[in-house]
């Protein structure tokens, strides 16, 4: 009895110490998306009243939540029954990563000189549709989520694929989890970067000094932060397209094979994301000319 119950820990630790293992390269793996992720989410979590971003916050992150909730269920379902799908939707994921980047440096060259055109209004907003814009922004965010969500889950499970079923579903939870709290409570602090500041500076009674310094710095720095990972997201997004492509792709296998690992996969990542540019420029034109004759309909 004893010996079974010292041979049952002993798989618990083993099992445990895999988990360990695969948890490190999975977020190894993830880190470009949760990087963006990080970035979107900051971005959209900012511009609501003071008073409103912990309350908004909080709003994404429960639909953050319920997202893990419907996305994992399904794909463990596809990793033991047809694990293909995974590699399938796995390369999926990564065309879009790629034209995700590609779109984001594209409108960067090409669109941040257009002059952005501000409409003052006469009235103020009442409180019903201040209420109704936050909501809309709340869905917004919840679907973009969704979206990071499935390429979070899919990468992570598919650097766990030939593993057991048990440590697929301990280390995809984990970095879940990991995905979810661990982000929002960053952006949590991003997004009251400026109102600490203000606060310093409020503290400091106009008074120069090292409150006043790091208040005003505070302030500045937001901006800088969110821009910054933009920056580092777009990037990585990239990175990790290019990973997927020459792990899972045999003709990418022998590709460039001198060059650097690193810039390997960020020019594979580019290649792609430049193909798909026009690709999905084509679908969306497409799109929005079916949509309206289907709701006129």
């Amino acid at each position: 009895m004893a010996s079974g119950f010292f041979a049952l820990l002993d798989d618990i630790a083993a099992l445990m110490d895999d988990v360990s293992v695969m948890t490190k390269v999975a977020t190894k793996k993830t880190a470009g998306i949760l990087g963006d992720d990080l970035a979107v989410n900051a971005e959209k979590a900012s511009g609501f009243v003071s008073s409103r971003e912990i309350p908004v916050l909080w709003a994404i992150m429960k639909g953050s939540l319920l997202n893990k909730l419907i996305i994992l269920p399904i794909a463990f379902l596809l990793s033991a029954f047809y694990p293909p799908a995974i590699i399938f939707i796995l390369v999926l994921g990564g065309i879009y990563l790629a034209y995700e980047g590609a779109e984001k440096i594209y409108e960067y060259f090409f669109y941040r000189k257009e002059k952005v055109v501000v409409e003052v209004e006469e009235e103020l907003p009442s409180p019903e549709e201040v209420l109704a814009k936050e909501k809309e922004k709340i869905k917004s965010a919840i679907f973009t989520d969704f979206i990071l969500s499935v390429e979070i889950v899919i990468i992570a499970l598919g650097t766990v694929v030939e593993e057991a079923l048990s440590i697929q579903i301990v280390v995809v939870t984990i970095i879940a989890i990991i995905a979810t709290v661990g982000v929002y409570g960053i952006v949590a602090l991003i997004v009251r970067m400026d109102d600490t500041g203000h606060y310093m500076i409020r503290k400091s009674d106009g008074k120069k000094g090292f409150r006043m310094s790091l208040g005003k710095g505070l302030v500045k720095a937001l901006p800088i932060v969110i821009k910054g990972l933009t920056i580092v997201g777009t990037i990585a997004l990239l990175l990790v397209a290019g990973g997927i492509f020459a792990h899972y792709i045999d003709f990418f296998h022998h590709v460039l094979e001198s060059f650097p690992a690193m810039l390997r996969e960020l020019l594979f990542g580019l290649a792609i994301g430049i193909v798909s540019l026009p690709i999905v420029g084509l679908i969306k034109k497409g799109w929005s000319k079916i949509r309206p004759a289907k709701v006129e309909a």
